[in-house]
């Protein structure tokens, strides 16, 4: 299969001139099951037509534009969308500025704006629920309807439901935020994750035996405070390490203004300072407390490393 190519905009997309161009449209965050569902439509359909599949996503998130205030937290940075599209097998991703200009097209423009860009366009794929235009007034009805007039086939793909509610970004949003990272994972379809760069801190666990990698968060949703049951490996290399890491403020030793992911690893670790890590966020084991003094700071840290032990024995044998 060939490299996905990723593009900054439509407009700067070289889109292949004898082949249908097949296009899977939507925020995407999270690429959670219901997000992959609309992406396969497009490709069965770029498979049936001997087509070019692609997915058309934006960014920033439309409310950071219209509620900057209180923008919606996205589950994926574009850095980790990026990389969960370019699994799917897609021949190109196309992340479009979210601007006013944009925002600003009329819902009964919408389709063939888009067709003025990709020429060659045969089919659009979105959720059923998906809105578009300005003033968000398109819904997938209208974009059947232009796309009828326009030659360009519209499938409205249902959305995915788990456990009697839909799979939504939202829905994931809260589950994390609640530290509930198992059940989220499974409406994501694979395990949650961060990426960060190690950098040097104060060197404060080595003094207590439980030197740890120290990772400022980058992502913009933030997960509960607490500990974790984690795996840590290089973002090229790809071998899994387990570890357990706490996330949050540091109460007890420093109260910091960011959070910050420290993990301290199981087995011998590998990394240093610079390194690019992938973290995958497997079980929460409780919330981020102070102690009272390093001592007792020290005690806990014993118990969490058992438990974080005992999770991982337990997925081995399952």
């Amino acid at each position: 299969m060939s490299e996905t190519r990723q593009f900054e905009s439509l407009a700067s997309v070289d889109f292949e001139k004898d082949r249908p161009i097949h296009i899977a449209v939507g925020m995407f965050d999270g690429l959670h099951l219901g997000h992959q569902k609309v992406i396969q439509s497009a490709l069965e359909a770029a498979r049936a037509s001997g087509g070019v599949c692609g997915a058309l996503t934006f960014w920033p998130h439309p409310s950071r534009l219209f509620r900057p205030s209180d923008p919606a937290r996205m589950i994926l940075s574009p850095e980790l969308k990026r990389i969960e599209l370019a699994k799917l097998g897609l021949d190109f991703i196309v992340e479009e500025p979210f601007t006013r200009e944009f925002a600003g097209i009329e819902a009964e423009r919408f389709l063939a704006h888009l067709k003025s860009e990709v020429p060659n366009l045969a089919s659009v794929h979105a959720g059923e629920n998906w809105r578009f235009g300005k003033g968000r007034k398109g819904d997938m009805d209208e974009l059947v309807r232009q796309g009828i007039e326009l030659g360009v086939s519209v499938d409205s793909v249902d959305c995915l439901e788990s456990g009697s509610e839909r799979v939504s970004s939202t829905r994931i949003r809260n589950l994390l935020t609640e530290g509930a990272f198992e059940h989220a994972s499974e409406l994501l379809g694979y395990d949650y994750y961060s990426i960060g760069t190690v950098t040097q801190g104060k060197r404060m666990g080595r003094t207590i035996d439980a030197p740890t990698l120290n990772l400022p968060f980058e992502g913009d949703l933030k997960p509960a405070y607490g500990v974790y049951a984690v795996s840590v490996s290089d973002v090229a290399l790809g071998k899994q390490y387990p570890a357990v890491a706490n996330f949050g403020l540091r109460p007890t030793v420093e109260m910091t203004k960011k959070p910050l992911l420290e993990a301290f690893l199981l087995a011998e670790c590998p990394f240093d300072y610079g390194h690019r890590l992938k973290v995958v966020w497997h079980k929460f084991l409780r919330q981020e407390q102070k102690f009272n003094g390093v001592a007792e700071l020290k005690e806990q840290i014993a118990k969490d490393v058992k438990a974080a032990k005992e999770f991982f024995q337990l997925r081995e044998s399952k």
